[in-house]
């Protein structure tokens, strides 16, 4: 979310979400109640093509002579977040450019005061104020908001279906979030790059799956012994895909 001219008492001139598509459902309830709670619409921009258009049928200019053949840009990684720069970022820069021309502008971003490695060439006012991320959620729920009982489930919440999740917090999607948990595997089985270096999302079933018995027995699922019998599953597992 960019905020123009925002600090403690000045006058806030516009609001921007930037909508990937992908977002959780009670996301937008939140946004709507926002909406209500500060008497001020909140600028909803949307890139013209969906990310689905982009992960299955957009066609790059590749370098890469093995990937000439591919369809779509496939998963995000850490070293190439095209999500953020095709469907925030740029939307958000054409925007600015369409509606203020030339006017300086000042953008403050809700990035929080414990996430410093974030903090480029705007400006911070969570950063500002030394309000951390659990500062923000706080005051937020103080203030009677629960975004649709995301923040009880997870630590952050953003798109979905984002493969930089942490483990813990795929654990936990695809627990509470099954209907999105299908989609994210049937993603993951008609793209040409694996969800995760480490796992494809159908391994990751596998991993849960064995970790859930693992626990039901009272068993330790850090150890080696439990990655020991995960290897022999996901190579049992791979042995009956390949016939």
């Amino acid at each position: 979310m960019v905020l123009r001219l925002l600090a403690e008492n000045w006058p806030l001139d516009e609001i921007i979400f930037c909508d990937t598509g992908m977002e959780f459902p009670q996301m937008y309830g939140h946004l709507d109640r926002l909406e209500k709670h500060i008497g001020k619409p909140i600028t909803r921009l949307k890139a013209p093509a969906s990310f689905e258009y982009y992960f299955y049928e957009y066609m790059p200019q590749r370098k890469n002579p093995t990937l000439l053949d591919k369809r779509g840009k496939s998963w995000p990684g850490p070293l190439n977040r095209w999500c953020t720069g095709l469907l925030k970022t740029r939307i958000i820069d054409a925007y600015l450019k369409e509606r203020y021309g030339q006017d300086a502008l000042i953008q403050y971003i809700g990035i929080a005061a414990d996430e410093p490695e974030r903090v480029k060439e705007h400006r911070y006012p969570l950063v500002e104020w030394g309000m951390t991320e659990a500062d923000c959620l706080r005051y937020c729920r103080e203030r009677g908001f629960d975004w649709g009982g995301l923040y009880d489930v997870f630590k952050r919440v953003s798109c979905w279906c984002c493969p930089l999740q942490p483990l813990e917090e795929l654990r936990r999607l695809r627990i509470h979030f099954p209907d999105l948990w299908d989609r994210l595997r049937y993603m993951d089985d008609h793209t040409w790059r694996q969800f995760r270096k480490d796992y494809s999302v159908h391994q990751l079933d596998q991993r849960f799956q064995l970790e859930e018995e693992w626990l039901r027995k009272g068993l330790s699922i850090t150890g080696r012994p439990f990655y020991l019998a995960l290897q022999k599953e996901l190579d049992r597992q791979k042995g009956v895909d390949e016939r």
